[in-house]
């Protein structure tokens, strides 16, 4: 039996600071009140010069001095993100010719905010079936360039980042093995319309005239999204401790997307665990879309606040509409 691991993790947060009073130009919000409403007070913004492959790079980089590897070791590049650095090819090729990996599969995933644990299921798949035994994992976003600053719904929340991981797979003899010990996806399509980018894609290609009417701008309806989020994401935390017979009880960490401050909390409170157990960096870094995640579980591993053998929950929900869950056994 082959169970997988993580064995590095990494991060990179773009150096432009963007605080509430300029995020909020555009609406004439108070940068108090923006904070009280999301929990965020600042994020971070890309350079004109950067994109999305540019911050994974970084990520992966980080991730890999982390585990004590080359990127020659690299059998596969996974990389979740919906602010692709161009339609085609795959931002994991370019990902994987920046960091100077080996010559095995590199392909993008888009799973919106979700896209992380879809990735990280599916490189956790190729390694149990012994097609693999080391593979990187990374979410990178540059959303600064699809908002539209006089949309209160979207143009106070997201920023730029990107998370990594290398897992390694390793002989496992019981269930005190230390590894992922699953991970479960779930999506919803019915709900698409509730945040997406309409125009861009075969069904609304660009045009000059769309582009006035900033139709290739992140479009969200907050509300709807909000309680779906706080919902789903609370009964497949449930779903999936039941199943694998864990209580909150021996969770260490819980490592959430990073979507609102208002979700965390709430999530919290309905899960009834104690805040010292929510490891969350959005007043710092805003939402980073599918990277928020791995950004988040580097900064509680190099912090501290991951040990080995601690019992790690994982949860993310994003548009599509997906969500997902992983437990995993540091």
């Amino acid at each position: 039996m082959i169970r997988t691991r993580i064995v590095g993790t990494g991060s990179y947060l773009p150096e432009r600071v963007v605080p509430n009073r300029e995020a909020g130009a555009a609406l004439g919000i108070d940068p108090a009140l923006v904070t009280q409403l999301t929990g965020i007070t600042e994020r971070r913004w890309a350079a004109e010069s950067q994109a999305t492959s540019d911050l994974g790079v970084e990520a992966g980089r980080k991730a890999l001095e982390a585990a004590g590897m080359q990127p020659s070791s690299v059998e596969a590049v996974l990389l979740s993100t919906t602010s692709p650095d161009m339609s085609f090819p795959s931002t994991a090729c370019l990902l994987q010719q920046k960091l100077g990996c080996g010559g095995g599969p590199a392909f993008d995933l888009a799973a919106s905010c979700s896209g992380f644990l879809y990735g990280l299921s599916m490189a956790d798949a190729m390694i149990r079936s012994g097609q693999f035994i080391q593979c990187l994992v990374v979410a990178a976003e540059v959303k600064s360039r699809v908002l539209d600053p006089a949309d209160p719904d979207t143009a106070l929340l997201f920023g730029d980042g990107a998370g990594a991981v290398v897992l390694r797979g390793e002989k496992a003899s019981g269930r005190a093995d230390r590894g992922i010990l699953g991970i479960r996806l779930h999506a919803e399509g019915a709900r698409h319309d509730l945040i997406r980018i309409p125009v861009g894609g075969s069904r609304q290609p660009a045009t000059p005239e769309s582009f006035r009417m900033k139709g290739s701008t992140m479009r969200m309806r907050g509300a709807p999204l909000f309680r779906l989020a706080v919902r789903k994401l609370d009964q497949a935390i449930r779903d999936i401790m039941k199943e694998f017979g864990v209580s909150l009880e021996e969770v260490a960490q819980v490592i959430l997307h990073q979507a609102n401050g208002r979700i965390l909390s709430q999530l919290t409170t309905r899960l009834g665990l104690p805040s010292s157990k929510i490891c969350s960096v959005i007043e710092r870094y805003g939402n980073t879309s599918s990277a928020s995640l791995p950004i988040a579980l580097d900064h509680a591993v190099r912090s501290g606040r991951i040990s080995a053998q601690d019992m790690v929950l994982l949860g993310s929900f994003g548009g599509g509409i997906t969500w997902a869950t992983g437990l995993v056994k540091w």
